[in-house]
């Protein structure tokens, strides 16, 4: 292992270890900084330690001659500066190359989601099926949708995280973070129906299990929500994140305070959650412009 991979590994320790950052994000900056070794590797710069705004630059070139979305560029930016400050604090070198570089502004995309309409047909056509699994499919939907949880909280549930006393559900986000999701009355009456056709499963068993008795896993999810998404809507994106977009959409049109969605969803910042009141007020202009006689 030469210098530049000790260091990485270093890094990745204290993204894992103190920051602990999900498995997604160690690959994520793993992969931005390893190109970023291949470039200097390329031009013969041997010595990270010495590397000065003009080799920054020189990078910033060749990320723009790759035609990359202004969103990729901004990503692999901001993964080595926080690299460059990692150097810093151990004292490896005496300034961030990268710190006076400004990250190429992206616009911010407004999430795809779904009607309340549309959410309710989606149960309507899993209750009339003859799919054997549709039992778990309806509290998969009701907890990604009801409870607007992400699709790997959801994957780790265990059945202890369900909690009927208090009528809420325990759950660990990002960052080992725990915060409690108030239980919806649908919920309740699916989750204790499926315990008791499994006959009081143990508090550390998997909160939903697969056809063969395992624990669920996102990519199964994924299909699961695709294939019935389909069915109504051709929106381009069918993926589990759109039904937590939805829900919290939906909880901001029917007036919930943006602080408590913020609790909800698990966003550490403010400024996360209020993407999703842009959404609001463009399907308020939608439902305006559609209906108003005069607009």
């Amino acid at each position: 292992m030469n210098d530049n991979e000790k260091l990485l590994s270093a890094y990745l320790s204290e993204l894992s270890g103190l920051r602990r950052a999900s498995r997604h994000t160690l690959r994520s900056y793993e992969r931005d900084i390893r190109q970023f070794f291949d470039f200097l590797s390329e031009r013969n710069f041997t010595d990270i330690f010495s590397i000065g705004e003009r080799v920054v630059r020189l990078y910033l070139l060749e990320l723009s001659a790759r035609n990359l979305k202004t969103s990729s560029v901004a990503r692999k930016l901001s993964a080595l500066r926080m690299f460059f400050d990692f150097l810093l604090r151990k004292g490896d070198i005496e300034k961030n190359p990268f710190k006076t570089i400004s990250l190429p502004k992206t616009r911010k995309k407004l999430p795809s989601t779904l009607s309340a309409e549309a959410i309710e047909k989606i149960f309507k056509i899993i209750d009339e099926s003859n799919d054997n699994y549709k039992r778990e499919t309806k509290i998969i939907f009701q907890i990604l949708y009801g409870e607007a949880v992400r699709v790997s909280e959801l994957c780790d549930l265990n059945v202890e995280n369900v909690d009927f006393s208090n009528k809420v559900l325990k759950v660990f986000g990002k960052g080992a973070k725990t915060r409690y999701i108030p239980l919806s009355r649908r919920l309740i009456e699916l989750l204790k129906e499926y315990f008791s056709i499994r006959k009081s499963p143990q508090p550390n068993e998997p909160l939903i299990l697969t056809k063969r008795g395992n624990r669920i896993y996102p990519r199964m999810v994924q299909r699961i929500i695709k294939k019935y998404m389909s069915m109504v809507t051709d929106i381009e994106k069918k993926s589990p994140h759109v039904l937590r977009h939805s829900a919290a959409t939906h909880l901001l049109d029917d007036g919930a305070d943006l602080l408590a969605v913020k609790e909800i969803l698990g966003h550490e910042n403010l400024s996360t959650t209020q993407i999703y009141t842009h959404v609001s007020v463009e399907r308020l202009k939608k439902v305006y412009k559609n209906s108003h006689p005069k607009s």
